[in-house]
């Protein structure tokens, strides 16, 4: 069966991080979409705010995958498909139609801000991925706030902090 692209902009693009959701995940490249851009409005269930893309004329970097269908699948559960997320094809220049995912209307809410660790999992995703850095300084300015949840702040960091090591490790 034919691969699934996927084109991730968020959390997902980093891709030990979207490995480990999909084992099956192979970055094919990255491309920039000029008439498209980055926001942080979809309302999650933990009441923070997650990337989601919009028509707009800031541009958005996405990293384009190779996943199976059942990764794909996985994946549609894991982001929430039918709850905050639609599933949606974008067409990306180098590669055509790929798989994405849209805040549903009903989940945008300008207000929101992200976690401080979610923030971070994009910014090491860019870093990760060598994406222009003036691209990484507007995520960079985007207002983070602490996660009320301990716990999972922890354990969120923790996956940051593994990201940062294979990243520093890469670099050597």
């Amino acid at each position: 069966m034919k691969p699934v692209r996927y084109a991730a902009y968020g959390s997902n693009l980093h891709p030990l991080r979207l490995r480990a959701r999909t084992p099956s995940a192979q970055l094919a490249g990255t491309a920039y979409l000029p008439d498209w851009s980055l926001r942080f409005h979809k309302r999650s269930i933990d009441a923070s705010g997650k990337c989601s893309i919009s028509q707009g004329s800031s541009g958005v970097y996405v990293a384009v995958y190779g996943m199976s269908a059942a990764d794909k699948r996985e994946l549609d559960r894991i982001e929430g498909v039918g709850d905050g997320y639609v599933d949606a094809t974008i067409e990306v220049p180098g590669f055509g139609d790929c798989a994405t995912y849209i805040a549903a209307e009903s989940c945008v809410d300008e207000t929101l801000q992200p976690y401080d660790w979610y923030r971070e999992l994009v910014l090491l995703g860019c870093e990760e991925l060598g994406l222009p850095r003036d691209y990484a300084r507007r995520i960079e300015k985007v207002a983070a706030m602490p996660d009320p949840d301990d716990d999972r702040g922890r354990d969120r960091w923790k996956t940051v902090r593994m990201l940062r090591n294979c990243l520093a490790q890469s670099i050597k």
